[in-house]
């Protein structure tokens, strides 16, 4: 049950993060749209408490200081995202 859990909040992010992608080239058109700067914003916060709840039950996500890591290193355990 929590390999389907981690997958399915694997699955979410890059769902949000595709939309926060075509979100991004819409305002790079159409920076005016405040509806369209409202939705971006909605999907940049519930990205972040998805990658949150990610990070704190299966550990980093990225590296380079964007992570907050836990003990022990939470580099190297698996499954890594193409694992999966």
């Amino acid at each position: 049950m929590e390999h389907k859990h981690r997958f399915e909040l694997l699955k979410q992010l890059q769902e949000v993060d595709f939309v926060l992608i075509e979100l991004n080239l819409f305002l790079d058109t159409h920076p005016g749209d405040m509806n369209a700067l409202q939705q971006f914003n909605w999907y940049a916060q519930e990205r972040a408490r998805i990658a949150a709840s990610y990070e704190q039950q299966y550990g980093p996500l990225t590296n380079f200081g964007h992570s907050l890591n836990q003990y022990p290193c939470g580099w190297d355990e698996g499954p890594w995202p193409w694992e999966i």
